[in-house]
């Protein structure tokens, strides 16, 4: 690969090495026996379909010191996939969501190999629990078995400690937080440590630090990634209420039904009068809202402007972002990939 970054390629190169170790892991995970072919399906869905953008944090981390490429360096930062494969199963899980990249989710596809059985749903769930629980320890094998030097690896691996630590502490948060009052810091709390740790400065970080980044770099890494990590996550927000199911691949109603604690419901409410308030109280309040109440909730955040205001925090973000990258007197190349990489994230579609 040239210095010269394109995303698509380096996608392709991604997915040649996750979705080669994946198939092989879920091969020896069938020949157990018979029964688990299903599961091991869902292993290989789970990494089908992604844009690579934390392999691609992981591995600009590592290429921003200075090092060059490598087929074991593209092993160490695929597995950032696993990870983030893990976190979607157990995510969709928690969330009940019923799609992702327009596919059921895997606790939705294995009521199958259950309907017989049981209290299927409950039977399905368990099994998509341990898929996630699976794609996490096959992350840290990829990684452990890249190829790079141990005294490398030995390096970043506290950082799976924190950034496992962080993920599940984001996660928790969003739970605790579900149904509470509105609140905007509290919403940014939970998208920091729930996505944008693990999305963009865990992913710099660990490539950092399989390449011996010193201090400084290190830090400009974080002033860079937890900014980028937000807007990536408040971007997302927009996406699951306003988006085009067609192009997100999600159902797009799931964090109102979900009363997920996300900053653009905090902006709508700290925006909102009375009378409104007391309307997206009802519109909220029902247990599964239907078509009519969605749009509704849309009208009202349209009204008050509240998309706009999270767009104004997405910009502010990206600014903070490029802005701390400036200062990371980073390789040429590295520099302009970090910055591609920064309007990918920000100003994605789907």
């Amino acid at each position: 690969m040239t210095d010269r970054w394109e995303q698509a390629a380096f996608k392709i190169r991604v997915d040649e090495v996750v979705r080669r170790f994946v198939a092989q892991e879920a091969d020896l995970f069938a020949a157990i026996d018979p029964l688990l072919a299903p599961v091991a399906e869902q292993l290989e869905a789970a990494v089908a379909d992604d844009k690579r953008l934390r392999a691609a944090f992981c591995y600009w981390g590592w290429r921003a010191v200075g090092q060059p490429d490598s087929a074991a360096l593209m092993r160490a930062a695929a597995s950032m996939e696993l990870v983030h494969a893990a976190a979607v199963v157990h995510d969709d899980l928690i969330d009940d969501s019923p799609l992702r990249h327009g596919r059921p989710t895997a606790h939705v596809s294995l009521r199958g190999p259950v309907r017989r059985r049981p209290r299927t749903d409950a039977a399905a769930r368990s099994l998509a629990m341990l898929v996630g629980d699976l794609l996490m320890a096959l992350a840290g094998q990829l990684f452990a078995t890249s190829g790079l030097p141990a005294a490398y690896l030995a390096r970043a691996r506290p950082l799976w400690s924190v950034m496992a630590r962080e993920l599940i502490a984001g996660e928790c948060l969003e739970i605790l937080r579900t149904g509470a009052g509105p609140d905007t810091e509290a919403s940014l709390k939970v998208i920091r440590y729930k996505t944008a740790k693990y999305t963009v400065e865990q992913p710099l970080l660990i490539g950092g630090a399989l390449a011996g980044a010193g201090a400084r770099l290190r830090e400009g890494y974080s002033a860079y990634g937890l900014p980028l990590g937000e807007a990536f996550q408040l971007r997302d927000d927009l996406l699951g209420l306003f988006g085009d199911p067609e192009r997100t691949g999600k159902a797009n109603a799931d964090d109102v039904r979900g009363h997920r604690p996300t900053a653009l419901l905090a902006e709508t409410w700290r925006l909102a009068g009375d009378d409104d308030r007391k309307r997206l109280h009802a519109l909220l309040g029902r247990r599964r809202p239907d078509a009519d109440a969605l749009n509704a909730v849309r009208e009202v955040m349209h009204r008050l402007k509240a998309p706009d205001r999270v767009e104004e925090m997405i910009s502010a973000r990206v600014e903070e972002a490029l802005g701390a990258l400036h200062e990371l007197d980073a390789p040429t190349h590295a520099g302009a990939a970090l910055t591609a990489l920064a309007q990918s994230a920000a100003d994605r579609l789907s």
